[in-house]
């Protein structure tokens, strides 16, 4: 097994294996991850929206695979994010708003660190919102951290929406590599998260102001009395319900922020399109592994509600398309109905690159599923939110392809949730207290426990180097 601490401190060694078999040298395969700020699962073009328009993203499915069932493992920003970076649990990596940083030992085992030390060019562009015990501009090669207000004055005097600086600033990323340098670069835009103290709250640029103006914005099916009449009563006093007021309370309002929410997806939509132009431009397309994503899913009225953070379809399922442009055409999945998470991106990542997935890594490797080669794959994972807020009450269950169990722990006396998707996919019917569903609430309730413990005990277990190639 190669043991490679830095793809240029192999260049002679790589020089002479060249000359001596004659072939033109073969860069490694670069990265580039997009992340949104909640967009849900739904709201692509490719996935059968009615009205948002996405051919940016639209294009992306159409050369790679879209995960139709993607997830977040702890539905909040600040969680999602530290998962992807750590790819762990937040029972792992213990991170939301509110704890202490994430430890070095974690971030130092970071994909990013790791290829990093293996030569790759890394980046990060755009919000961030995590704590790191190091501090996080020695994590990255470039680092440009960016949040809210949306729109922001310039240098020049000129003022700028987020979303095109944050364009900008990938661009001048992509325009100042090496030519021969593989780079992994994360795109992160704030949009379409709400801008809260704006009382606008959904804040796009100029280029999406004629968008959606003259279309019908209908009501979400689950925006009614009896979905939301459906929640525990502490949900319904809790902050997704205090956002509700904020933005949808009204018809009227409902439509204007609807609108802005969609606009502000254009204008990631126009973003991505800016970015993907200048691969071509480059010719860094051939070699360039894409990977969009969101950071949670969202509440745009359904259930009386706004925001996310709870074990709903809804709030945890998330977009997800990923392109390897080395897969062959006839060999590529254009769709995929596993279960995929945010933990699975470093996995995915590290296994593309060619090198072995670091042993404490909760995620799995997502190539197998790209090109359809067998592979036993989950059919349930943890679902976790434990931010310490009065009003986001904590909880922690299980989602598997049939059931789906919750534990608001923190509740007196505690609150179980039992929904079947089967029978009931919309999570109307609580059965928690249905006689007839007592073993199965036991069961989850029991594995719950079991599954948690595990993986908060599970020890960050690095490599002996910064990366393990096994090609």
């Amino acid at each position: 097994m190669w043991r490679i601490r830095s793809w240029y401190g192999t260049a002679m060694l790589t020089a002479l294996l060249i000359a001596a078999a004659a072939v033109p040298a073969q860069r490694p395969v670069s990265f580039l991850l997009v992340i949104t700020d909640d967009q849900r699962n739904d709201m692509l073009g490719c996935a059968g929206h009615p009205i948002l328009q996405t051919p940016e993203m639209d294009a992306l499915a159409a050369r790679g695979t879209r995960f139709e069932n993607a997830f977040v493992t702890t539905p909040i920003c600040a969680a999602s994010r530290a998962s992807i970076l750590a790819s762990r649990y937040e029972a792992n990596h213990g991170f939301t708003f509110g704890t202490p940083p994430i430890p070095s030992a974690l971030t130092e085992d970071s994909w990013p660190v790791r290829l990093r030390g293996a030569g790759w060019r890394t980046g990060h562009i755009g919000k961030w919102g995590m704590k790191t015990e190091e501090n996080a501009r020695g994590l990255y090669d470039t680092f440009i951290p960016t949040g809210a207000p949306y729109f922001k004055k310039a240098k020049d005097g000129t003022v700028q929406h987020l979303t095109n600086i944050t364009g900008d600033h990938a661009l001048a990323f992509l325009d100042e590599l090496d030519e021969e340098q593989p780079f992994a670069l994360t795109i992160s835009f704030n949009a379409p998260h709400a801008d809260d103290p704006n009382p606008l709250q959904y804040v796009w640029a100029e280029e999406e102001d004629e968008l959606y103006g003259d279309v019908d914005i209908p009501l979400p099916d689950l925006a009614t009395e009896d979905a939301f009449a459906a929640l525990p009563p502490f949900l319904q006093s809790a902050m997704g319900r205090k956002r509700w007021g904020w933005r949808f309370d009204s018809e009227e309002k409902r439509v204007r922020m609807t609108r802005g929410y969609y606009r502000m997806i254009s204008g990631i939509d126009r973003n991505l399109g800016r970015v993907m132009r200048r691969l071509d431009e480059l010719e860094r397309t051939g070699d360039t592994v894409v990977i969009f994503l969101g950071d949670n899913g969202y509440f745009l009225g359904e259930r009386g509600l706004a925001g996310k953070w709870l074990i709903y379809e809804e709030s945890i399922r998330v977009p997800m398309i990923v392109i390897d442009p080395r897969t062959k055409e006839d060999a590529r999945r254009p769709t995929t109905p596993e279960a995929v998470l945010n933990i699975d991106v470093g996995p995915t990542i590290m296994d593309l690159a060619g090198f072995e997935v670091p042993k404490g890594y909760q995620g799995m490797s997502l190539a197998p599923l790209l090109s359809g080669q067998p592979t036993e794959w989950r059919n349930e994972f943890l679902v976790e939110h434990h931010m310490d807020n009065a009003i986001i009450p904590k909880h922690r269950g299980l989602r598997g392809e049939r059931w789906v169990y919750s534990l608001f722990y923190e509740q007196s006396p505690p609150y179980e949730q039992l929904f079947d998707l089967e029978n009931d996919p919309q999570q109307l019917q609580n059965l928690a207290g249905v006689a007839a569903h007592e073993d199965k609430l036991i069961e989850l309730r029991e594995r719950t426990t079991a599954t948690a413990d595990r993986l908060a005990s599970e020890l960050n277990k690095p490599a002996e180097s910064p990366v393990d190639d096994k090609r």
